[in-house]
C-alpha cells in the first residue's frame, strides 16, 4: 500500500510539473533604435577605387541577388545595384547588414531584364596583390559561404584564446617562464587575427581602431612576426642556439616590435614601405630558422622538427607561385589564420613535451632528495613522512602498526677489519635484504649509518616478531654471500607496536629504537620486543 501510494504521489507531481511548462518563452523586448545607416557619403565616394560588374549578357532574371565584398582591410566599401547602394565598414560590423558577417553585402532584386552593372568600391590597399574579393550569386549560397568564413575566423580565434589559457594554468603548475612566453605569443597572434579578419569590430568595436585599421594591421604585423620568429626559433634545435644565430634572431625580433611601435608615428605613405619591410624580413628570418631546423635534424636533434612542422606553412605565402594563386587570393584571411592557429598548436604541442620533461626533472630530483644514494632506500627525511602517513592511517581506520629498527652489529669493525668499500656492499646488501623481505621497497628506511627501519602496516606485535626473526636469519646469509674472507654480517632489531596511549609516530619510534638497543645489549643478532622499562634504555656500548 505504501508503494502505492508513493507511485500515485510521484505520478501527480510529475503532471503537475508538465501543466505548468509553458507552450513558448517570449525574450528581450521592443526596442526603438532605428536602423543603422548605410548610406554612403558622396564625398567619401570620390574617394574610393570603383569597379563596375557587368549584367548577364541576357539580363538580370529578376531573381534575388546577393553581393558581398571580402578581404577588405580598411576604409569604407561601397556596395550598390540599380538605384540601391550600401555603405559599411569591415572593422565595424554595426555599419554592416547582419545577413554578411565577414564582408559588407547587399540583397537587392533587380528589374527583370536590366542591364544595371554591380558597383563596389574600396580603398586601395597597401598591399598591392591583398586585392578584394566580390562573391555574387543567390543569397543563400553566398550567406552560406559568409557563415562559413566567420566560423573558421572565430575558431581560430576561440583556439588561441584556449591555448593562452591552457599555457596560463601550465605556468601555475610549472612555474615556468617559458608558459608566460607562450600566453604572450597566442594573445598577440590573438590581436593580429582580430585586426586582419574584422572580428575585432564584431558584433561592436572592441579594439579601439577607430578608421586606423591599416596602421593597426601594421603594427600588430610586426608584433606577430616577432612573436612567431621567438616560439620557431626557440624550437630551431642545436644550430639555431648557436650564439650568432641567437644574436640575429634577437635582433630581428627588436626590428619587428619597434616598427610596431613606431607605426602609429608614420605618415600613412610610409605604411606600404614598413609593411613590406617587415613582410620580407620575417620571410628571410622564416627560411633562415628552417634552414637552422633542417640542420639541426640532420645532426640528430629529432625535436627541431617542431619548428619546420610550424614554419613551413608561413613561409610558403611568401612563394609567389602560392600566394598568386586564385584560392589564396580568395581566402587569404582564412588562410593565413589557419596557418598562424597550425603554428600556435605545434608551439603548444612543444610546451606540452617541456611540462613532461619538467615534470620528469622533478620527479627526478625529488627521487634524490628522497632516496639514498648508497641503497636505493629511502632516506631518512622520506621514511619519517613514510612513517607519519602509516600512524595517521592505522589510528583512523584502528589497523595495527609495527616497526622494526635494524642495527648491522660491530659495523665499525667491518670497515677497520675489510675497509670502507666492503662496508658499502655490506649496507647495500642488507638494505637489498630488507627490501626482499616487505611487500612495499619504500617500507624499508635506511635511518644513517648502519641503521634501518622496517615499516610493518596492519601487522600485529606477534606477526612483527615472527618476520623480523626470518629477516634476521637472510641477513645473518648475506655474508658469505659476498664473497669476503671471514665477514659476519649479523643485525641487532627493535620491535615495537602501536599502543592506544601513542600520541605520535615519535613514540613508536623511540621504543623501537630503545628495543634495539636491549637487543644489542643482551647478546647482539637476536629481535627484542618493547617492554616497559624505566630510565635510558641505551647501554654505553662501543660497537
Amino acid at each position: 500500500m505504501l508503494v502505492t501510494f508513493l507511485l500515485s504521489l510521484v505520478l501527480a507531481m510529475t503532471g503537475a510539473a508538465r501543466a505548468a511548462v509553458p507552450t513558448h518563452l517570449v525574450s528581450g523586448m521592443p526596442t526603438s533604435d532605428a536602423t543603422p545607416m548605410r548610406a554612403c557619403d558622396p564625398a567619401m565616394l570620390t574617394t574610393l577605387h570603383r569597379v563596375e560588374i557587368p549584367a548577364p549578357p541576357e539580363g538580370w532574371s529578376g531573381t534575388p541577388q546577393a553581393v558581398s565584398v571580402f578581404n577588405v582591410f580598411g576604409g569604407e566599401v561601397m556596395v550598390g545595384l540599380g538605384d540601391r547602394q550600401v555603405c559599411g565598414r569591415m572593422h565595424d560590423a554595426r555599419t554592416r547588414d547582419s545577413r554578411f558577417r565577414t564582408g559588407v553585402g547587399l540583397v537587392v532584386v533587380p528589374e527583370r531584364g536590366s542591364h544595371d552593372p554591380v558597383q563596389v568600391g574600396w580603398h586601395p590597399p597597401v598591399k598591392p596583390h591583398w586585392i578584394p574579393t566580390v562573391r555574387l550569386g543567390g543569397p543563400s549560397p553566398v550567406q552560406q559561404e559568409d557563415t562559413l568564413r566567420l566560423m573558421v575566423r572565430a575558431a581560430c580565434l576561440a583556439i588561441a584564446l584556449a591555448l593562452a589559457f591552457s599555457a596560463l594554468m601550465g605556468f601555475v603548475g610549472a612555474r615556468d617562464r617559458s608558459f608566460l612566453a607562450h600566453v604572450a605569443m597566442c594573445l598577440t597572434l590573438l590581436l593580429w587575427q582580430a585586426t586582419l579578419n574584422g572580428l575585432g569590430g564584431y558584433p561592436q568595436p572592441w579594439l579601439p581602431v577607430d578608421g586606423r585599421e591599416t596602421q593597426w594591421q601594421v603594427a600588430f604585423t610586426g608584433f606577430g612576426f616577432a612573436a612567431v620568429s621567438y616560439g620557431a626559433w626557440q624550437q630551431a634545435g642545436t644550430v639555431g642556439r648557436s650564439p650568432r644565430l641567437r644574436r640575429l634572431s634577437r635582433w630581428m625580433i627588436r626590428l619587428f616590435i619597434g616598427v610596431g611601435v613606431l607605426v602609429p608615428l608614420l605618415p600613412p605613405s610610409a605604411l606600404a614601405s614598413a609593411w613590406w619591410l617587415v613582410d620580407r624580413l620575417f620571410a628571410l628570418g622564416a627560411l633562415a630558422v628552417t634552414v637552422a631546423a633542417c640542420l639541426s635534424v640532420w645532426r640528430g636533434d629529432r625535436r627541431a622538427f617542431a619548428a619546420i612542422a610550424a614554419i613551413v606553412p608561413l613561409l610558403l605565402l611568401f612563394v609567389p607561385q602560392v600566394a598568386g594563386t586564385r584560392p589564396v587570393v580568395e581566402y587569404r584571411v582564412e588562410i593565413v589564420q589557419l596557418a598562424l592557429t597550425w603554428f600556435l598548436i605545434v608551439m603548444a604541442y612543444t610546451l606540452t613535451n617541456r611540462y613532461g620533461r619538467l615534470r620528469e626533472q622533478r620527479d627526478a630530483m625529488r627521487q634524490l632528495a628522497d632516496t639514498d644514494a648508497l641503497t636505493g632506500l629511502p632516506n631518512r627525511r622520506a621514511g619519517l613522512a613514510r612513517l607519519d602517513d602509516c600512524f595517521e592511517r592505522a589510528r583512523a581506520e584502528g589497523l595495527p602498526l609495527s616497526l622494526g629498527f635494524v642495527d648491522i652489529d660491530r659495523f665499525k669493525q667491518i670497515n677497520d677489519m675489510h675497509g670502507h668499500e666492503a662496508g658499502d656492499r655490506v649496507l647495500a646488501a642488507v638494505g637489498a635484504t630488507l627490501a626482499g623481505s616487505v611487500r612495499r621497497r619504500e617500507d624499508v628506511i635506511r635511518m644513517g649509518g648502519e641503521e634501518f627501519l622496517v615499516l610493518l602496516p596492519g601487522v600485529d606485535a606477534a606477526g612483527a616478531h615472527m618476520r623480523l626473526e626470518a629477516m634476521r636469519h637472510r641477513i645473518a646469509g648475506t655474508g658469505p654471500l659476498l664473497g669476503i674472507p671471514g665477514l659476519v654480517i649479523t643485525a641487532s632489531i627493535g620491535l615495537a607496536t602501536l599502543a592506544d596511549d601513542d600520541a605520535a609516530p615519535a613514540a613508536l619510534l623511540h621504543r623501537a629504537d630503545g628495543a634495539m638497543y636491549r637487543a644489542k645489549r643482551g647478546g647482539r643478532d637476536r629481535v627484542e620486543g618493547h617492554t616497559d622499562t624505566a630510565g635510558d634504555p641505551r647501554p654505553a656500548l662501543q660497537d
